[in-house]
């Protein structure tokens, strides 16, 4: 244990091709890492472990997992070969109770929500990487009580980060506008911002906005930031915005993190990583 708590943040991670890109976000990404004392391991909770369970990578040696399609095959090279952590794994159960996390020792591993965003902030692979899943079958509720409950493993050295989208509509995807944000889009992004950077227990009311329907369509990309909003209430303290901006008039790029000070702001609206072509770019949520 320390007197010092571990920053935590939540990462907008756009296109897997920010990967191999080099912009204004994954500059901030790279900004952030460098910022915080080096973790004890770091918990991620991606969009793209999405299932029906609550569970924790237990493994020694945790796989990078490709789980996208029709990008180029630089990508399906990076390999991100940080080492698991099992003994975290078994705090982060133990932590949850008696809401029950399963230890998954060989089914899952490091994807690409995860390791896009790390091979920045975190470039030498060289920390325990753990990942919990998003339970499919759960509520907003769960997911921000949840995300409370964790609170207790910053004073431990664990790093937790978010990784998805604020908004996330891959059905509303405008090639004609690589950084721009559609109106809706762009007022439910505002909208999460006051909230997370005043009340962060105000993001349980964005089910409410007008736009919500457009902005979340699906809400695997949206649930890792209610993990931040309930650390951040748990410490009763505020998100900083890191850096801002839009993607394909569907996409938003923001990213928070929580007790990180020092940290410059990158420039809004960053260029993203293009998403690849729209012959092969799917409607549902299982590629950006």
């Amino acid at each position: 244990m320390t007197d010092a708590l571990m920053p935590a943040a939540f990462l907008g991670h756009g296109s897997p091709l920010n990967a191999l890109d080099q912009n204004g976000y994954t500059e901030a990404w790279r900004a952030f890492g460098a910022s915080v004392p080096r973790p004890r391991a770091i918990l991620a909770i991606s969009a793209h472990w999405y299932i029906n369970a609550s569970a924790v990578t237990a493994m020694t040696n945790p796989k990078t997992i490709h789980d996208f399609y029709g990008f180029p095959d630089a990508l399906f090279a990076v390999q991100y070969p940080a080492p698991g952590d099992p003994a975290v794994a078994a705090e982060v159960a133990e932590l949850a109770r008696p809401t029950w996390i399963g230890l998954d020792h060989d089914s899952w591993g490091i994807d690409h929500g995860t390791w896009s965003v790390l091979v920045h902030a975190f470039p030498d692979a060289d920390i325990p990487v753990l990942q919990l899943s998003i339970n499919a079958e759960k509520s907003f509720d769960y997911h921000f009580e949840l995300g409370a409950k964790l609170a207790p493993l910053r004073a431990r050295g664990i790093l937790i980060l978010g990784s998805g989208n604020v908004v996330h509509n891959l059905g509303r995807v405008d090639w004609d506008q690589p950084e721009g944000g559609f109106d809706w889009a762009r007022r439910f992004d505002e909208a999460a911002k006051g909230c997370m950077t005043s009340a962060p227990a105000d993001v349980m009311t964005l089910q409410d906005h007008a736009d919500f329907h457009d902005a979340v369509p699906t809400s695997e990309h949206f649930i890792p930031l209610l993990y931040l909003a309930g650390l951040a209430d748990a410490a009763g303290s505020t998100a900083d915005v890191l850096t801002d901006g839009y993607a394909y008039g569907a996409l938003s790029m923001t990213a928070y993190t929580l007790g990180a000070a020092g940290i410059s702001e990158a420039p809004a609206n960053a260029v993203a990583a293009p998403l690849p072509s729209p012959e092969v770019v799917p409607t549902d949520d299982t590629n950006a």
